[in-house]
């Protein structure tokens, strides 16, 4: 998630941050290619340890629901570089040109519209990247935009009424009305990314390469073919449809088990050019057994737990530095407003209130994080300042008090039978459970959750005993990452698919905004990232207004909003991971929109 947003990601979107726990290296990273019992040991190769149990997945530039989270972004990012690259890696969050296909964007006066310049690049098989390029990126979102994870009705490609290319480098893209142009940039136009047309307009492995993506009903058997062999992870490193490139690094092997080996693009031509050649991205199952690695010295750019900060000078020791690694993200849990047993409570503001109520924030960050995470009670970050939030998120509408929820549920008809509030009266007057909630409902509630992660076990236990308080039930079951991405997006009701009922993507499966923290996608009525299907009219109109006006005051009203109508469970926002980083590694800033950079790693000492 995250759960990247910025869709870049839209990272999730999700974004998958670093915890996980057990065993040796041996047992604990998996995958195929160079051996990683041993440190890279040369100034051509490093190992970079990748969260745990955050498996990369997926290879195409753009992304469906099933496959955000943020080493899947990263990767691509490496091998076909956007259109606007826009991230925090030089220490700001703004438009890295140097990793970007576009020199120029130019907007008109009116912000109707915006031209584009491409730099004088090149695919690896020579060919020139040129505006049909985009163009073919364009056709299939516009044709398969219901199966595009960063797609939000109404937002792009919807209100982008027109892209027409005026020669090879240069086009223009018209917008259905005026926009905030920071928001445009940061949150639309850096979704862009220009892939080979030459080489990817077709529909199967024998086709021939033409101009199918301008017919929609082509455009699908493009998209289908595209995303078949995208499910073939064993092929990464063999299919040559992966094999014309536009950024720093190809593809040198890449495992099921998530062992994914990167090599300099000999023929790369942008300004990001990738200073070390072999870059080893490494899986684990658990945390223990990254850590177990780090002091080994298998690793050169890994993570530990917070709660194993104490353990510094011991690192240090070992030639390693701490760089704990911030994020511009919020995290919480959603609800499935859709869940046939637990829907109709979830959809009644009381109950949710009830159950923010039950979370005790300021322990959780201190206890299970060791002082590393922000509390969050809205949909815009409160780990860095900014003038987007609101005063009404900033002062928590709902402060910790168990007491006050039990009082909350017991006076909107539930009644605590063996620990577990019951309705007891059900209807919609004062008093009484609200619409849909049946006479002799339990308030249990399951939340399926991130395995392999000590510090997530360690907050669903503290989340578990705080709710028992209240009188909630509350389960846990567990599984990996991807899994969980899988089994908890949208549905209706009356589909197998809608079974769950919270998400949770680990307490470091954060949301990662783009620099302008719109909820388009995550909170707008069918929002390509509206995991649990939330829908308030009144909240959609302020999400629209974040994206046309210029002035921070509608960010700050759909902040408030969201902070008193809790479309989802509010938690702490953890470091994106306490990074612990070889010495003489440098070179780059800790992306606080959560992708990593390996072109901008270098060695100043090995």
């Amino acid at each position: 998630m995250f759960l990247a947003q910025s869709a870049n990601s839209r990272r999730w979107a999700l974004v998958a941050g670093a915890a996980v726990t057990a065993g040796v290296l041996l047992t604990g990273c998996s995958g195929g290619g160079t051996s990683s019992s041993s440190a890279s040991g040369s100034s051509d190769t490093i190992n970079y340890a990748l969260p745990a149990n955050f498996t990369p997945n997926w290879i195409l530039p753009v992304g469906t629901a099933a496959h955000l989270n943020t080493n899947n972004s990263s990767i691509s990012q490496s091998l076909w570089e956007p259109l606007i690259a826009y991230d925090g890696s030089t220490g700001k969050v703004g438009w890295n040109k140097d990793n970007s296909l576009a020199t120029a964007a130019d907007f008109a006066a009116d912000s109707k519209s915006v031209s584009i310049t491409l730099g004088d690049r090149h695919w690896s098989d020579g060919k020139p990247i040129t505006s049909r390029d985009v163009e073919f990126w364009f056709n299939l979102v516009k044709a398969n935009k219901a199966d595009w994870a960063s797609y939000s009705p109404g937002k792009a490609p919807d209100n982008w009424t027109s892209l027409k290319a005026v020669d090879d480098t240069h086009f223009t893209i018209t917008f259905d009305r005026a926009y905030n142009q920071q928001w445009m940039l940061a949150n639309e136009l850096s979704m862009i990314r220009p892939m080979p047309q030459h080489v990817w307009d077709k529909t199967s492995d024998s086709g021939t390469v033409s101009d199918l993506d301008r017919n929609a009903a082509d455009a699908k058997k493009v998209w289908a073919y595209l995303n078949d062999a995208a499910k073939k992870i064993s092929g990464y490193a063999t299919d040559p449809l992966w094999k014309t490139v536009s950024g720093p690094y190809t593809i040198k092997s890449f495992t099921t088990a998530g062992k994914v080996q990167l090599t300099a693009n000999a023929k790369y031509d942008g300004g990001g050019k990738a200073n070390i050649k072999n870059v080893n991205l490494l899986p684990f199952t658990t945390t223990d057994a990254e850590e177990n690695a780090l002091r080994a010295g298998t690793v050169d750019y890994g993570y530990i737990n917070a709660t194993n900060l104490s353990q510094e000078s011991s690192f240090a020791a070992k030639g390693y530095a701490l760089k704990p690694w911030s994020g511009w993200a919020i995290t919480y849990m959603p609800y499935n407003f859709n869940n046939p047993a637990m829907g109709a409570v979830f959809k009644q503001l009381y109950a949710r209130q009830a159950i923010q109520m039950s979370v005790d924030q300021t322990t959780l960050s201190k206890v299970v994080f060791n002082g590393t995470a922000v509390s969050t009670y809205g949909p815009i970050p409160q780990g860095q300042s900014s003038s987007f939030v609101s005063s009404e998120q900033k002062n928590n509408p709902y402060p910790f008090s168990t007491a006050k929820a039990k009082q909350l549920l017991t006076g909107h008809g539930w009644t605590e039978q063996d620990g577990t509030m019951v309705c007891t009266a059900p209807g919609t007057g004062d008093n009484q459970c609200g619409d849909g909630v049946g006479k002799g409902t339990k308030f249990r509630m399951q939340v399926l959750s991130q395995s392999g992660s000590t510090v997530t076990d360690n907050m669903m236990s503290a989340l578990q005993s705080s709710f028992a308080k209240t009188g909630i039930d509350f389960s846990i079951k567990t599984a990996p990452v991807n899994s969980v991405l899988s089994q908890a997006g949208q549905c209706k009701a009356d589909q197998a698919g809608c079974k769950w009922q919270l998400s949770f993507f680990g307490t470091a499966g954060s949301w990662y905004f783009p620099a302008y923290p719109s909820g388009d996608s995550l909170f707008a009525t069918g929002g390509g990232s509206n995991f649990g299907s939330y829908s308030n009219s009144a909240v959609d109109k302020l999400v629209t207004q974040t994206t046309t006006s210029s002035s921070d005051e509608a960010v700050q009203k759909y902040s408030a909003a969201l902070a008193k109508d809790l479309p989802v469970v509010w938690l702490p926002e953890p470091d994106y991971q306490v990074s612990v980083v070889k010495k003489g590694l440098s070179g780059f800033a800790q992306d606080s929109l959560a992708n990593f950079h390996p072109a901008m790693w270098k060695w100043t000492t090995k």
